[in-house]
């Protein structure tokens, strides 16, 4: 005799546990990214000579921006399954679009430099000479430093601000969040190095979401223990 089949409608997609390290993946592909770029082309050079020297490293950092974008998709996810049924309309478009234009931005400035790059590699004397290494710069930091630093901000904020309201994660990592999130806001120009801060917070959030999963397999299995015994 078969089994009755399990409706549809009472079939739910639940978000592997493993996804959390998504964020943690995200977290040490951006900070190497990061760190290389910032390294390789201090802040405030504009001689095209580095894309001679550091070409393979800019263009090793350059490649790894994809993949930690894809694992910042899998972060968000994983974030908006912790809010459940109490996921606020208004908030959730906050979190979404901050989210979104951090990821847009960060891949608009990468494209630009691997544009750059490539355009060397063609023709050198065209990106040297005509002053379009120094605007490509130029633009690549207000993408990064100004702009894609501060949505990362307001997605901490708008997210500190959830956990506040939901209690879905504790207050003192919501303070912590608001502190982080106040220093990308406002803090801009103190360092280039300020732009680690974001991996960073990911890197701890998603530490938290694991040790929380970790936590709840331990009482899930001590239950089916007891359970089993009774």
């Amino acid at each position: 005799m078969t089994e009755p089949r399990e409706h549809l409608s009472n079939r739910r997609l639940r978000t592997p546990r493993v996804a959390a390290i998504a964020g943690i993946l995200f977290a040490l592909l951006m900070s190497i990214s990061l760190a290389m770029i910032r390294i390789a082309i201090p802040t405030g050079a504009l001689d095209s000579s580095v894309l001679v020297d550091q070409a393979r490293t800019i263009t090793l950092a350059l490649s790894l921006m994809p993949f930690a974008g894809i694992a910042f998709l899998w972060f968000m996810g994983v974030l908006r399954d912790r809010m459940g049924l109490m996921e606020d309309q208004f908030f959730s478009t906050l979190f979404f679009g901050s989210g979104l234009l951090y990821l847009a931005m960060t891949f608009a400035s990468a494209s630009i430099a691997g544009g750059i790059l490539a355009l060397y590699s063609f023709d050198p004397d065209l990106v040297m000479g005509s002053g379009l290494f120094i605007f490509s710069r130029v633009m690549i930091d207000k993408f990064n430093s100004v702009y894609a630093l501060r949505m990362s901000g307001m997605f901490m904020f708008v997210l500190g601000t959830i956990w506040i309201r939901t209690l879905v994660m504790p207050r003192w990592l919501a303070f912590i969040t608001y502190t982080l999130a106040l220093v990308l806001l406002i803090g801009i120009g103190f360092s280039a190095w300020v732009a680690l801060l974001f991996p960073a917070w990911v890197f701890l959030i998603s530490a938290y979401i694991l040790l929380l999963n970790y936590r709840f397999q331990k009482k899930e299995k001590k239950r089916d223990g007891l359970t089993l015994d009774g």
